[in-house]
Order: structure tokens, then C-alpha cells, then sequence
């Protein structure tokens, strides 16, 4: 089921069976209806190992031609994660008879300016030339066309400006070629381990690698807010070949640091490794079929805790950092569970992380680790040191004091983010399966299936339908297991 005005996976759900059809009925018009202001939906045959490959089209009103085809087939919740060009494994014979498809469709339409005709393909023997469908038609200028202006060296916009001024189309087909390969990623405000949930904040540090093409529409301070699309930022790495591309699109996104809001950079990284990707073997169901590990949470690095300790003692920046007569050379801590201690030694220090010791000193403002510049940096933003780089992460600075214990998470279920109650399941006194579904939460256009994490009994519900909620806001309670 598809919304008729969708994009971006709002309004789609996959009907595996006729049990699941009213359920995924109302869903996909109500997500739509909030998205795009228009319930309709249609339906479609569901190809089981496609491949999703768009062709790149531009019209003058009369004559059209291809700047050939992208392949967006790393998808998670039907939205594009990660996009390339040309499409792994890609045949001339495929690429002449999908770019002269769309150049025909361009064509029969009179169409005047960039667009965008999205096909799926059954991926189930390789790119066959007959197992391609149309899906549907962009008609403006998508995110993901960095990659083609990577590869032809045309600036789209530039042809949108011409064409809209009148002029006929710079390029002849003849004229248009390949060169290199490139590949884009999308930088999201999200948290890959909790099913990709849109994450809020304020970005209180952000840095992009400038070897690769940076698109964005925000800068350290802006907030990342439940109004609009979470997407961050994109990164477009182009190189001789398709092993060059991904290696510097990696070095760049190991390079990006992001403070203030959950990213899904290391998530994208792994992407970037997975063994089927480097091989072009893939399709759209990738990133399900390896889900646990592209969206675990990894421990830190024991040299991404040495650097966070020092960071944290205010070692480093001066000789005299960290030294006090009332307090002892070595300094015990505890970060991450893992037992630290730390010996000043002027330049830096020497660092123990659980047996495992690391000699650090700060040159040209940059960490060394054994003699060899770290390719992690370290800040802190109140409480929290941000590890960046590869085999980071985030570190909470613990107040020895502090004996507050968290609450029991079986004894209620909280918004995980700000946003709107669409709809409440349950009330008071009613009996709840693990599973079930409890409430329906609305956060950046899309929906949130509240579940119950457990069996029990609602003792009491907190919110009315409609009623706009804060991140870690309590909506139900349970009744105490043991009663």
C-alpha cells in the first residue's frame, strides 16, 4: 500500500498477508493524510529482492535525455540511506534500455527541467534488461543528485536555470559520460538501535571532513527539532572507481564530528564495510538482514577511554593541568565500567585502561598515542565526553554522590520523543499482552508504535489523544508485577 502523494516512505506499508490489510490500510491514509495532506493510496505487486535503480532525466518541454542511472537500493523503513552511481553491476545493454524508458516517458509529457523516474527491478539473476518496472516519477531535483553530478560533471541546477530561462538543453545524450564513481550518504539525527527513532536535540559541536562534497542546511547551534526531517547533512565522496569512493566516503564520516543530538554516522559506516555492499550483491532488504549488527552499540575503544580520562582530569593543554598538591600522582577512575588510572607526566600522561597502558601527549593540539597521532579527538560538553572518530563514542561523567537509581522501565512506557498522541489502545484497569500495541505517537511526520514491553495491567493512563508530549514523558503506568 503506497500514498498516491508519498515519498520519503510516509504512507507505505507492506501487506505480507489479507489479515494485515485493514490494519495497514488505516495506517498508510492516516500517515499520508498528516504527510502530504492526501489520504489516497494505491497498491502494488511487492518484488521480494529488488533492487531500487532511478534514472536521472532532463527535458527543455521538447527533447529529453539521461544522465544515467543511480542505485538507492540501502534503504531502512523505506527511506534511502545510502546512494551511488552508476549502479553496481550495471549492463550497457540495461542502462540503454532503462535510460531510453524514461527518456520516453520525459518525452511523452513535454517535460521541462530535472527529473527523476524511479524503477524497480527483481535483482533475483543480476540487472536483467526485461525485469524492470516503473514506480513512479520525481518531478524535481532530488537529494540524492550529487552523485550524478559527480559523475558527468554537469550542475543540474545550472541546467534548471537555463531551461526555465527558455534555452534548450546544454548536452546532447552523445555528449554525456561517465567518469569515476560516487557515492552519497545520508547523515541523519536518528538512533539506529531503537529502530531508527528520529533523535531532537541542539548540535552543539559539528564538523564535516571537507575532502568529500557537504550538503546541509545547518550549523553548530541550530536545533534539531520534531518539525521537519531529521537529515542532518549530506556526504558525497567521488573517486576513480567504486572501491575509492566508499574508502574516502568512510574516511569522511570517521572525520565528522556531531555533539548535541544521537547520529546514525557509525551505523553508516559499518553500511559502508558490509561485506555484500563491497561486493554489489545486494538489495533493498540489506539493511533488515543485518540489522543487529549495523545497528548495535559498540563499546568504546581502550584508547577512546585513555583519551576520555585525560579529558576529563583537564590534562594535556598545559604542563601543569591536573597537578595539585593535595591531590595524588595517580589518579583512580571508573568510565564506561571499565577501571582507569591515570599518571601525569607534564606532556600528558600515562593512562591504564583494565592492564592495557597508553602513553599520551598533546601535540599541535592534537592527541598522540604511542608516538602515533590518534585518529580520535576527544571534547567535553557539560557532562558528556564525545569520543569521535572510529571506535568512539559517548562517555556520562558519573557524580560519586549521585546515588539516585533510575526508575523501573516495566512500570511505565514514556514518549521516546517529542511529538503528537495520534491514538491511546488501552485504559485503566485494562490487561496488556507483551506485544501489544498501547498508543500511536506522531514525531516528524511520521507514526511510533507504542508496544508493551511486557504482560500487565494499566493502573493508569496520563495523556489524552491529541495532547502534543516531551521526550521521556510518562504516558501509562502498569500496576506493580509482583501485586
Amino acid at each position: 500500500i503506497k500514498a498516491v502523494a508519498g515519498g520519503g516512505g510516509k504512507g507505505m506499508r507492506i501487506v505480507p498477508d489479507g489479515s494485515a490489510f485493514e490494519a495497514a490500510l488505516t495506517s498508510a491514509r492516516s500517515e499520508a493524510r498528516s504527510a502530504f495532506g492526501n489520504d489516497a493510496v494505491l497498491i502494488e505487486k511487492y518484488i521480494e529482492t529488488p533492487r531500487h535503480i532511478e534514472i536521472q532525466i532532463f527535458g527543455d518541454g521538447t527533447k529529453a535525455v539521461h544522465l544515467f542511472e543511480r542505485d538507492c537500493s540501502l534503504q531502512r523503513r523505506h527511506q534511502k540511506v545510502i546512494e551511488e552511481a552508476p549502479a553496481p553491476g550495471m549492463t550497457a545493454e540495461m542502462r540503454h534500455a532503462m535510460g531510453a524508458a524514461a527518456v520516453r516517458a520525459a518525452e511523452a509529457v513535454g517535460y521541462a527541467s530535472a527529473g527523476t523516474v524511479e524503477f524497480i527491478v527483481d535483482a533475483r539473476d543480476g540487472l536483467r534488461p526485461d525485469r524492470f518496472w516503473f514506480m513512479e516519477m520525481n518531478t524535481r531535483l532530488q537529494v540524492e543528485h550529487p552523485v550524478t553530478e559527480a559523475i558527468t560533471g554537469v550542475d543540474l541546477v545550472e541546467w534548471q536555470l537555463l531551461v526555465a530561462a527558455g534555452g534548450a538543453l546544454p548536452l546532447a545524450q552523445s555528449e554525456l559520460k561517465i567518469t569515476g564513481h560516487a557515492v552519497e550518504a545520508r547523515l541523519y539525527a536518528e538512533d539506529p538501535s531503537a529502530g531508527f527513532l528520529p533523535a531532537t536535540g541542539r548540535l552543539e559541536h559539528l564538523i564535516f571532513d571537507d575532502r568529500v562534497r557537504i550538503d546541509t542546511g545547518v550549523r553548530k547551534g541550530d536545533v534539531i527539532s520534531t518539525y521537519y526531517d531529521p537529515m542532518i547533512a549530506k556526504l558525497t565522496a567521488h573517486g576513480e572507481d567504486r572501491e575509492a569512493a566508499i574508502g574516502g566516503l568512510c574516511r569522511a564520516l570517521e572525520s565528522t564530528e556531531i555533539a548535541g543530538v544521537t547520529t546514525n554516522i557509525a551505523f553508516l559506516d559499518r553500511l559502508l564495510q558490509n561485506p555484500d555492499f563491497n561486493a554489489g550483491v545486494f538489495d533493498t532488504g540489506l539493511i533488515d538482514r543485518n540489522a543487529a549488527q549495523l545497528c548495535e552499540v559498540s563499546a568504546l575503544s581502550d584508547e577512546a577511554i585513555a583519551l576520555a580520562a585525560v579529558e576529563a582530569l583537564g590534562l594535556g593543554r598545559h604542563p601543569l593541568q591536573g597537578f595539585a598538591l593535595w591531590n595524588p600522582l595517580r589518579r583512580h577512575l571508573t568510565l564506561d565500567g571499565r577501571a582507569v588510572v591515570v599518571t601525569p607526566t607534564g606532556e600528558g600522561a600515562l593512562v591504564d585502561v583494565e592492564g592495557t597502558t597508553f602513553r599520551l601527549a598533546m601535540h599541535a593540539e592534537r592527541w598522540r598515542v604511542d608516538g602515533m597521532r590518534s585518529r580520535l579527538n576527544v571534547s567535553r560538553f557539560g557532562d558528556v565526553l564525545h569520543v569521535f572518530g572510529a571506535g568512539g563514542g559517548q562517555v556520562a561523567l558519573l557524580d560519586p554522590l549521585d546515588v539516585a537509581g533510575a526508575a523501573d522501565a516495566r512500570g511505565a512506557i514514556e514518549a521516546p520523543m517529542p511529538g503528537r498522541l495520534l491514538s491511546l489502545a488501552v485504559s485503566a484497569g485494562e490487561t496488556v499482552e507483551k506485544g501489544q500495541l498501547l498508543a500511536v505517537l506522531e514525531a516528524m511526520k511520521m507514526e511510533h508504535a507504542l508496544l508493551a514491553s511486557h504482560d500487565g495491567v494499566v493502573s493508569e493512563v496520563l495523556a489524552r489523544t491529541g495532547d502534543q508530549v516531551e521526550a521521556g514523558a510518562t504516558l501509562i503506568r502498569f500496576e506493580d508485577p509482583e501485586t
